[in-house]
């Protein structure tokens, strides 16, 4: 099994026809300040596995830092059913829809491990607005 595209994603789902619908596609963000959440993001995966994949697998999600500290993480399982068509891929589709704490400027990442070996990686850059300063009026004032 492998990955084929990791994404970051303000909407996505699967339609009745079994397609992946990924909209807003995103790598960077900006908050206004920090501690800050990044609300309802969709992170996307699509695995493809073949025939030798078929039974449970484990899957897990750790969400990173700047500062390499874990802020967030999931594990879960996938049980993959033999596809319909043995001689092609199978489309394994996975939509996580997470809050993201952010915590810090700078370069996140979303690390990805199948069956406990690390997969993937998806980055994301945060910045904030700098903090706004008044002018002070010239003059004295009383």
């Amino acid at each position: 099994m492998h990955i084929s595209f990791a994404v970051f994603a303000d909407g996505a789902n699967l339609s009745q026809e079994g397609k992946l619908n990924v909209l807003g596609v995103f790598d960077a963000l900006h908050v206004g300040g920090f501690p800050s959440m990044h609300p309802r993001t969709h992170f996307v995966l699509r695995l493809k596995g073949s025939m030798d994949d078929v039974g449970a697998h484990g899957l897990t999600f750790n969400w990173v830092n700047p500062s390499g500290e874990v802020l967030w993480s999931s594990d879960g399982e996938l049980n993959v059913a033999p596809g319909a068509n043995p001689t092609f891929e199978m489309d394994l589709p996975i939509i996580a829809v997470i809050d993201l704490p952010l915590n810090m400027p700078g370069l996140y990442t979303m690390q990805v491990s199948l069956d406990k070996t690390p997969t993937a990686e998806v980055r994301l850059h945060v910045t904030s607005a700098p903090p706004v300063v008044m002018p002070q009026p010239a003059g004295m004032f009383s």
